[in-house]
C-alpha cells in the first residue's frame, strides 16, 4: 500500500523558514516524479516544486523560485521542501504527490498518489 506522509508544517513569522518532509513507502519511487503542491482556502491546488527522483532534476513555480528548494533523500525514501524567506501568501496546506509523468509535473491531475497535507501558516 502506497503511503505519502507529510510533516514539518507549522506557524512561522514572515521571513522565517520551514522544512517539509514527505516520507514515501509502499513501492519503489525511483521511477516517479515527486511534487509539492499547496492549496489556500477558497483557491485551487497549485504547483510549488517537483523533482524527478531518478536523476534529481528540479522544477519550481515562479512564485517560489529562489526561496524554496526541493530535494530527495534516497536512503530515507523522503522528499524534502526547504522553504526560506516565507511570505504570508505562502500560507496554505502543502501536499506531497507522486506521478509517473515527468513532463506534466505541474498538473495535479496527473498525480497518482497524495499525502494528507500539512498546514503552513506565515504571519505578517
Amino acid at each position: 500500500q502506497v503511503q505519502l506522509v507529510e510533516s514539518g508544517g507549522g506557524l512561522v513569522q514572515a521571513g522565517g523558514s520551514l522544512r517539509l518532509s514527505c516520507a514515501a513507502s509502499g513501492r519503489t519511487f525511483s521511477s516517479y516524479t515527486m511534487g509539492w503542491f499547496r492549496q489556500a482556502p477558497g483557491k485551487e491546488r497549485e504547483f510549488v516544486a517537483a523533482i524527478i527522483w531518478s536523476i534529481g532534476s528540479t522544477y519550481y513555480a515562479d512564485s517560489v523560485k529562489g526561496r524554496f528548494t526541493i530535494s530527495r533523500d534516497n536512503a530515507k525514501n523522503t522528499v524534502l521542501l526547504q522553504m526560506r524567506s516565507l511570505k504570508p501568501e505562502d500560507t496554505a496546506v502543502y501536499y506531497c504527490g507522486a506521478t509517473k509523468s515527468s513532463g506534466s509535473y505541474y498538473r495535479s491531475i496527473v498525480y497518482d498518489y497524495w499525502g494528507q497535507g500539512t498546514q503552513v501558516t506565515v504571519s505578517s
